[in-house]
């Protein structure tokens, strides 16, 4: 299966048409550019989606698509539960919630510079990063249960930010229907020592500057301003959620198996949403949506704090939190009909329109913030959702640029000190963790985030707002 198969359907809009046990279509948003470097694997997954128990209107991939574990990275599957919807594991992935908040800083990017390099020692200093980190907050099994269940509520009680704060976050800071004991000792045991801390992988702590604004009505509601800098936090659920995704992969594969669904993937495992098995993994995934929110909660305070110590008096006001890796329940219109929908995020992100009763009061004439991180070194995006995309993908968006390599391809293709080097040159500093992990995250291994900005843009999927530009990176 490769692009040849492919129609298209409107501009930046191609259909993968219905074949073998495909229930719908697959819809690929991209252009001419993106869909020479697309995987033949991400149309097979794409096709193997559409093929689930339940699925409606389309399996679609963003202008970002790659291949991942069964699901594409930057798919996304919507299914009724009253048409013998499914929800499975591999559709929302192992970093459940991964996802980016970015804060206001009212500075300009000049103060910045002329603290650059002492700032990126602290803020790399301050916030623990890299493979099994853990940070100083220590969490009882007990207490980790209070997070679970309340999310950046638990961090915000705790002292770790503002009340203000939740009404910025998707949910207002809490997902509803976590069951804190549908989650294994396991993974809570995992996530003990790991709450406040970025990790590994594509996962960072960036200083922006506001480069540019493209829709002025937006940006001003927004709180932004051209030259100031901005702070984005990207990360995720940390070992908690990876041990969640492989607890219920195994029971969903005998879920599946019991229920006779035929898994074209392995990784597709899946169980009814109405199902016993089903049911559980809503708890436990909705469980780790809530430790990725207090997750992120923590480690912002941890940034105001050493900002407070170089720029007195900062308050930070959070722009938004925004998650790219989950399973959300939703109403939609189906075929003229609101129609009850757990929307399969993977690497996408829930870009909502005007008006949704979703969005905080400030964001309900506009839209939400729709936050877009760029690889390393590159341009970051804010966009806003939009009517039209309500009605094109459920609302969804690309979460960034995507891969066109893989991580061991990377590390064979790049090196480190280069990397540095480069981005110092460049105006950028870096502090990493891992050579190698720098190799990984080599921004020459991603697409052009410009570009996938382009096509969200003018498909509607969400509108450009602003473009950032890093100053300062912390790396896993």
């Amino acid at each position: 299966m490769n692009v040849s198969n492919l129609e298209k359907i409107a501009p930046f809009t191609y259909e993968l048409q219905r074949t073998g046990a495909m229930r719908v279509p697959g819809i690929i948003f991209s252009d001419q550019t993106l869909l020479r470097d697309l995987e033949a694997k991400v149309l097979e997954q794409v096709a193997n989606v559409a093929s689930l128990p339940g699925i409606v209107k389309a399996s679609m991939a963003m202008p970002d698509v790659h291949s991942g574990y069964g699901f594409p990275i930057g798919g996304v599957g919507a299914f009724a539960p009253d048409m013998g919807g499914v929800v499975s594991a591999g559709g929302v992935g192992f970093d459940i919630a991964c996802g980016i908040r970015s804060m206001l800083t009212g500075i300009h990017r000049q103060e910045i510079v002329d603290q650059q390099k002492s700032l990126a020692d602290l803020l790399f200093k301050t916030v623990p990063a890299g493979i099994g980190s853990s940070g100083v907050i220590k969490v009882s099994s007990k207490e980790m249960n209070q997070v679970l269940e309340h999310g950046a509520f638990w961090a915000v009680k705790k002292g770790y930010g503002r009340n203000e704060d939740l009404e910025n976050i998707e949910e207002g800071g809490k997902c509803l229907g976590a069951v804190p004991e549908y989650v294994s000792d396991k993974a809570k045991q995992r996530q003990a020592n790991q709450m406040g801390t970025l990790g590994s992988g594509n996962h960072y702590l960036e200083v922006q500057a506001i480069e540019e604004i493209y829709d002025i009505k937006a940006a001003r509601a927004f709180g932004l301003r051209k030259d100031d800098a901005l702070i984005s936090i990207h990360c995720g659920s940390r070992g908690l959620g990876h041990q969640v995704a492989t607890d219920y992969m195994r029971l969903m594969v005998a879920e599946a198996r019991k229920q006779k669904i035929n898994l074209p993937d392995r990784d597709l495992a899946c169980a009814p949403v109405y199902s016993e098995t089903g049911k559980k993994y809503l708890g436990a995934m909705r469980s780790a949506i809530n430790c990725a929110l207090a997750n992120r909660q923590i480690i912002s305070h941890l940034v105001r704090e050493a900002f407070a110590s170089v720029f007195p008096g900062v308050a930070l006001p959070l722009l938004y939190d925004v998650s790219h890796n989950t399973c959300r329940e939703e109403y939609h219109e189906v075929n003229g009909n609101k129609t009850r929908l757990f929307i399969h995020r993977k690497g996408a992100t829930r870009a909502f329109g005007p008006g949704s009763p979703d969005l905080p009061a400030a964001y309900m004439e506009t839209g939400q913030p729709v936050i877009i991180g760029g690889s390393m070194g590159t341009s970051s995006y804010i966009l806003v959702g939009t009517r039209q995309g309500m009605k094109l993908s459920f609302g969804s968006a690309c979460h960034g640029a995507g891969r066109v390599m893989s991580r061991k391809q990377a590390t064979r293709n790049f090196k480190a000190g280069s990397i540095i080097q480069d981005l110092q040159e460049k105006g950028i500093e870096v502090r990493g963790h891992s050579y190698r992990g720098l190799a990984e995250e080599a921004p020459d291994a991603y697409k052009d985030v410009d570009r996938v900005i382009q096509v969200s843009h003018d498909t509607g999927l969400a509108a450009k707002v602003a473009r950032l530009t890093p100053m300062i990176c912390v790396k896993g």
